[in-house]
Formats: C-alpha cells, sequence, structure tokens
C-alpha cells in the first residue's frame, strides 16, 4: 500500500522516543552511582541520549584501544629512570608487525659500543597509526599497550603527532588502572611462568645430585671390589 514504509519507518522513531522516556525512569533509582552516559551505554539499553562533550565524558570500556604507549616499572618523574627501568628490550617485533610501519626504535649502546636491550629512541606517528593493536598482542614483554587516552589534537604535526620516548612512557601503575583485568592477567601468567621455571631448575638439580650420589657409589663400589 502506497505510503506504508513510511508509516513503518515513523514507527520506529516514535517507539525509540517513547522508549527514551522509559529508559529515564529506570535510571532514576540509579542515578547517585551511575551516570545516564555509562547506564544508556551498558548492553540491553534502549533509546537515544546526547552526551554533552567535552563536559560530559561517558566512560570508556577496558577493552578500548586507541594509541599504544610504553611501560616502565619505575613509579617516579626521572626520565632517565623511566627508560632505564622501561619493560621495552628493543627486539623489534612491534615495528615489525606493524601494519603501517609507523614505530621506529633506536636500540642503545653501552661505552664500548655493544648493542644493550634498551631502546635509546622510541618514535610512533600518530597520524600513521591504525590503532589496530597488533604492537601490544605481539610484545613478548607487555612493554606496549594500547592507551585510553584519544583527545590529542594539534597544530603542530612535528611537535604533537610524533610521539617520542620521553612523551610514550607511562608507569606500570597507569597500566593497571585503565586495563585491570588485563594486568591481573598477564602477572598471574608471568607468576606462572616464573614458578615453572623455578621447578623446571629444582628437578634439574635434583637430577644432577642424584647422578652425582649414584657415580659416587658406583666409584666407592669399584674400589672396594679392587681391594
Amino acid at each position: 500500500m502506497f505510503g506504508l514504509g513510511v508509516v513503518k519507518g515513523l514507527s520506529v522513531t516514535l517507539k525509540h522516543f517513547f522508549e527514551t522516556y522509559i529508559e529515564d525512569l529506570k535510571y532514576y533509582p540509579k542515578r547517585a552511582t551511575l551516570s545516564l552516559a555509562d547506564y544508556r551505554m551498558a548492553p540491553g539499553s534502549k533509546g537515544i541520549y546526547t552526551v554533552q562533550y567535552p563536559e560530559e565524558k561517558p566512560t570508556l570500556p577496558e577493552n578500548f584501544r586507541f594509541l599504544p604507549f610504553l611501560v616502565t616499572d619505575y613509579e617516579g618523574d626521572d626520565i632517565a629512570t623511566q627508560i632505564e627501568e622501561a619493560r621495552c628490550t628493543s627486539c623489534g617485533i612491534c615495528s615489525k608487525v606493524c601494519p603501517a610501519q609507523c614505530i621506529w626504535i633506536v636500540r642503545d649502546t653501552d661505552e664500548n659500543g655493544k648493542p644493550r636491550s634498551k631502546s635509546k629512541q622510541f618514535y610512533v606517528d600518530i597520524d600513521m597509526c591504525m590503532n589496530c593493536g597488533y604492537c601490544a598482542e605481539f610484545c613478548p614483554f607487555d612493554s606496549i599497550i594500547m592507551d585510553h587516552e584519544y583527545a590529542l589534537a594539534d597544530y603542530e604535526r612535528e611537535t604533537g603527532h610524533v610521539h617520542d620516548i620521553v612523551r610514550l612512557m607511562k608507569p606500570a601503575s597507569y597500566y593497571q588502572s585503565i586495563r585491570p583485568t588485563q594486568y591481573a592477567q598477564k602477572a598471574e601468567q608471568r607468576r606462572r611462568e616464573e614458578e615453572e621455571k623455578k621447578r623446571k631448575a629444582e628437578a634439574k638439580a635434583k637430577r644432577l645430585a642424584e647422578k652425582k650420589a649414584a657415580a659416587a657409589a658406583a666409584k666407592a663400589q669399584k674400589d672396594d671390589a679392587a681391594e
């Protein structure tokens, strides 16, 4: 029938319009502990809403990813110590797997010119970054993590859009604050790996001790037989 599609479309719009007020009534008892934006973004919520950005910002989900940053185990403000205590070993895996090739790494050297397992320089071109998260996914040392910071507009490309090692460095406590579940899982995984490594070392030492004891017993038995 002519015009039936328009009526159906308007009915859908009208349905969402009334669902908005119904959801507002459901939200009212929770307003003291939950923001309206977070309530409306929760799974199963209906209706429409508007976030008054930047005065109002919805809570980002833990798995939200934007740009990578480097993790350091030093919590102070000294930049040199932050870089020295960084988890990055300058292995280069992140730059190799990056589809956009937006990561550049310069490995540090010691006083003799030999390469160290540390990064002297680390650059990320945020204009090229695809926010795919491959660098963080493939990092074997949990040293590069996808950040939640997204308000990074700047007027100067050379200064604001190419992040160096100083700007990329953030403490492990920040990593834990934005990704608590992932941080706990990684910490538990490292603990299990350390326990397994210790168990294997103890088993190896035990086998060597038993082997030495058996050799000593065989030698003593041979000496007794010779006498």
